[in-house]
C-alpha cells in the first residue's frame, strides 16, 4: 500500500477497509483530494455542451463522489464508535468543510438547470420506476437545499449549513466527553442489592479503567439502568440520575445549553428561507406523515391514556415505598427501583432471575438463525480480516445458493470513545450500476461486557431491532447507492427493524436459545410464560417519557422565535401545559441530546428509542385531529408540501421482509 490507504486500491478480502493500515493523519488529505475529485465530477456535468440525460446527469452524479463516500463513511463510523482527540479534532475541523462541499453542489445553478429540466420531462423519458424515483428525489433533494433561492438567500443557507455542522459536532462531542469522564466509583459497601451480574459488569468497568479491586458504574445506558433498578442506595441512585439526565449541560467546557439555543434558530432560519413557517413544517414535509399536525394528533392519542396508566403504576409503587418505610414523594431516581418490586410481586418475576439465560452470544446466534430461517442467508465467522477494535468481530453473509452477499461487522460493547445507544451504519452500500458492490454492514450496541456477557430482555430486544437494520442493508437489491438499504423516507425506516424484532420473543427462540451460562439449561416454562406475560408491565412510565420527548420536540422546533428562547423556562412551561409527570422525571438534557445530536435523523416529534416495542411510526395519512390539543393552534401552520407521495418503489427495499412474513407463520405465529 501507500503511504495513504485511501489512495490506493484495497486488497483486503471482499474489499474491507484496511484498518490495520488506516492512521487518524491519514484522513486530511484524503477529505481534501476527495472533494477536489468530486468537485472535477460536477464539473464535468455541468460543463457538457451535450442536452442532459438521465445518464449523462443523474447516473453521473450517481458515479461521483466514490472516494469522498468512502473516506466519509470510514471517519464517520470510527469517529462514532472508536473516537480520541486526534479524530474529534479532525471532526471539527472538516465539519464546516464538508458542509460547505455539499452545499456548494446543492446550490449549483448549473446542475439544478439540469436536473430540472430532467425532472420537467420527466413521465416523456421512458424511466423505468427506480430511474424516475432517483430523478424526483435529487430534485427534491436539491430543492429542499434552496436551488429555488435568490443569490443573498443562498449565501444565506451556506452559512447556515456550516455553522450548524460545527455546532452538531460540538454539540455530540460535548455528551461524549460528559459520560467518557463521569463515572460513580463503589466499594464493596456500596453494592448493596445488586445482583451477580451488575456487580461482575461494575468490576469490569473499574478494570477498563484502571480501577481493578473496585467498581465503577459509568453513564452508558447498560451500566445505568441496572444500578437504576437493583441499589438499595438512594442517595447513589440520585447521583447517578442526576449525572445521567445532565449530560452536555453541566457548565464549563461540554455545556451543551447555549448550542441548543443556537442549533434551534439556525433551523428556524433555515425554514423560513426556505418558505416555511418553522423547522417542525420543513422536516415533515419529506416524510410519510407530511405536517406537525398529523404527528401531533397521533401522539396525542396516546398522552392521556398513557398518564392515566403511569398514574397507576405510580400508586403500585408508592404502596411498596411506604411498606418499606419510605415516606418521602417518589422521585425519578426512584421509579426503576420500585417498579423492578412490583414486577416481582405481580409476576413473580426477578430480572436476576431473568439475565443469566440471555447470553450475548446466545442471542447473537439466535438473530442469525432467524435470519436464516425467514430469509435464506448464512453467517460464518472470518477471523483474517482486519477490524478496528479487538471487540468486533465480523461475518460473511451468503445467500441460500452460496452466493456472497456481503460483510456484517458486530459491535456490541459499551466503552471509552464510543457514542452511547445502538445504531447500524454502512461501510459500503449495495448497488449494482456499474457492477455488483456487496454492502459492508456494522451493528453497534452498548452493552456492559462481561465473561460472559449477559443482557437483559430488553437488550435482547434491541439486539433483534438493530440487527433487522442491518439485514434492511444487507438485503438490498437495487441499482442506485442513493437507494440502497435503509435509503428511504426517515419515518419509514424504521418498519423493517420493527418487524424483525417480535421473532427475539417468540417462545420458539427463546426455547432454544435462552439458556443458563453455567448450566445450559433451557430457561424454565414457567419462567418463560412470565417473562412474556410481563412484557408489557410498566409501559405507562415508557411511553410518558417518549411520548413527552417528542411532544416537546415538536413544540420546540414549531417555536417562532427560538433565538429569545430561556430553554429551561420553555421546558417548565411546556411540561406543566401537558401535565408531564414529575416522577417520571424526563430532563431536557435527556430530550435534547437526541433532538440537537448530529446523529439524529429523525423529523421533529418523531423520538425512537432503538430496541424498543412502543416506537410509534406515524402512518401514512393524517390521523384525524383530536378535539382538544395542549399545544397552541397558533403554533400548527405548514407551508402545503409539493414533495411526491411515497411510490411502490417505497417498498422495494424490504420486499424480503414482506416475503418473510407471509411465508414463515410456521416459525412463530405469535411473532407475526
Amino acid at each position: 500500500m501507500t503511504k495513504n490507504p485511501f489512495f490506493d486500491t484495497w486488497s483486503t478480502p471482499f474489499g474491507m477497509p484496511p484498518f490495520d493500515h488506516i492512521r487518524p493523519e491519514h484522513f486530511p488529505p484524503a477529505f481534501d483530494r476527495a472533494m477536489a475529485e468530486h468537485n472535477a465530477e460536477i464539473a464535468i456535468i455541468t460543463g457538457s455542451a451535450e442536452a442532459p440525460t438521465f445518464a449523462n446527469t443523474i447516473e453521473a452524479l450517481e458515479r461521483s463522489g466514490c472516494l469522498l463516500d468512502r473516506v466519509s463513511r470510514v471517519f464517520s463510523n470510527l469517529d462514532a464508535s472508536n473516537t480520541n482527540d486526534a479524530l474529534e479534532a479532525i471532526a471539527r475541523d472538516y465539519a464546516p468543510k464538508l458542509a460547505q462541499h455539499q452545499t456548494q453542489i446543492a446550490l449549483n445553478r448549473r446542475l439544478f438547470e439540469l436536473i430540472d429540466e430532467l425532472h420537467a420531462r420527466r413521465e416523456t423519458l421512458g424511466l423505468a420506476a427506480d430511474q424516475l424515483r432517483l430523478l424526483e428525489r435529487h430534485h427534491l433533494r436539491l430543492v429542499r437545499s434552496g436551488a429555488l433561492l435568490r443569490p443573498e438567500q443562498k449565501s444565506q443557507m451556506a452559512a447556515i449549513a456550516e455553522r450548524l455542522a460545527v455546532l452538531h459536532t460540538r454539540f455530540g462531542q460535548n455528551v461524549l466527553h460528559d459520560e467518557r469522564d463521569w463515572q460513580l466509583v463503589l466499594d464493596e459497601a456500596d453494592l448493596d442489592g445488586l445482583p451477580d451480574f451488575a456487580r461482575a459488569a461494575a468490576a469490569q468497568a473499574a478494570k477498563d479503567r484502571g480501577l481493578e479491586g473496585r467498581w465503577v458504574v459509568t453513564l452508558a445506558r447498560s451500566s445505568a439502568e441496572p444500578f437504576l433498578t437493583f441499589s438499595s442506595r438512594r442517595d447513589l441512585r440520585r447521583s447517578l440520575w442526576q449525572a445521567w439526565t445532565a449530560r452536555g449541560t453541566h457548565q464549563g467546557a461540554n455545556d451543551n445549553t447555549p448550542l441548543i439555543q443556537e442549533i434551534v434558530a439556525l433551523r428556524a432560519e433555515q425554514a423560513r428561507l426556505l418558505g416555511y413557517d418553522n423547522f417542525a413544517a420543513y422536516r415533515l414535509d419529506d416524510s410519510m406523515a407530511r405536517t406537525a399536525d398529523a404527528v401531533e394528533s397521533l401522539l396525542l392519542q396516546v398522552w392521556s391514556p398513557a398518564k392515566a396508566k403511569a398514574r397507576a403504576e405510580l400508586a403500585e409503587l408508592e404502596e411498596v415505598a411506604r411498606g418499606e418505610g419510605v415516606n418521602e414523594p417518589i422521585e425519578p431516581w426512584d421509579w426503576r427501583y420500585y417498579a423492578e418490586k412490583v414486577r416481582q410481586a405481580q409476576y413473580d418475576l426477578d430480572e436476576a432471575e431473568v439475565k443469566p439465560y440471555f447470553v450475548l452470544d446466545n442471542m447473537v446466534q439466535a438473530a442469525f438463525d432467524t435470519a436464516r430461517r425467514l430469509f435464506g442467508v448464512t453467517f460464518t465467522e472470518l477471523s483474517d480480516l482486519p477490524l478496528y477494535h479487538p471487540d468486533v468481530r465480523v461475518w460473511e453473509v451468503r445467500d441460500s445458493a452460496g452466493e456472497h452477499v456481503g460483510l456484517f461487522l458486530h459491535d456490541n460493547f459499551a466503552r471509552p470513545g464510543k457514542r452511547s445507544g445502538a445504531w447500524s451504519s454502512r461501510y459500503r452500500d449495495q448497488q449494482t450500476l456499474d457492477s455488483t458492490v456487496a454492502p459492508i454492514v456494522v451493528n453497534n450496541n452498548n452493552f456492559s461486557k462481561g465473561a460472559p456477557t449477559l443482557l437483559s430482555f430488553d437488550d435482547a430486544v434491541t439486539l433483534f431491532h438493530e440487527f433487522g437494520h442491518g439485514l434492511h442493508s444487507l438485503l438490498s437489491r437495487v441499482r442506485y447507492r442513493s437507494q440502497s438499504g435503509t435509503a428511504v423516507r426517515r419515518d419509514f425506516v424504521e418498519f423493517p427493524s420493527q418487524i424483525f424484532e417480535h421473532w427475539m420473543s417468540a417462545p420458539e427462540t427463546l426455547r432454544r436459545y435462552a439458556r443458563h451460562y453455567q448450566t445450559g439449561q433451557p430457561m424454565p416454562e414457567d419462567l418463560l410464560r412470565r417473562l412474556l406475560a410481563a412484557r408489557t408491565f410498566n409501559q405507562g412510565f415508557a411511553t410518558v417519557e417518549y411520548t413527552g420527548s417528542a411532544l416537546l420536540d415538536l413544540d420546540l422546533h414549531r417555536e417562532p422565535s427560538p433565538q429569545r428562547l430561556d430553554l429551561a423556562k420553555f421546558e417548565r412551561e411546556f411540561l406543566d401545559r401537558i401535565s408531564m409527570p414529575r416522577e417520571v422525571g424526563c430532563a431536557i438534557a435527556r430530550r435534547i441530546s437526541s433532538i440537537c445530536s448530529p446523529a439524529a435523523a429523525m423529523p421533529p416529534g418523531i423520538t425512537p428509542i432503538s430496541g424498543r416495542r412502543y416506537w410509534m411510526p406515524t402512518g401514512t395519512r393524517p390521523l384525524p385531529k383530536p378535539a382538544t390539543s395542549s399545544i397552541p393552534s397558533s403554533r400548527r401552520g405548514s407551508k402545503p408540501s409539493t414533495a411526491p407521495e411515497t411510490p411502490a418503489t417505497q417498498w422495494s427495499s424490504i420486499a424480503p421482509f414482506a416475503a418473510a412474513i407471509r411465508r414463515s407463520r410456521h416459525c412463530s405465529r405469535s411473532a407475526a
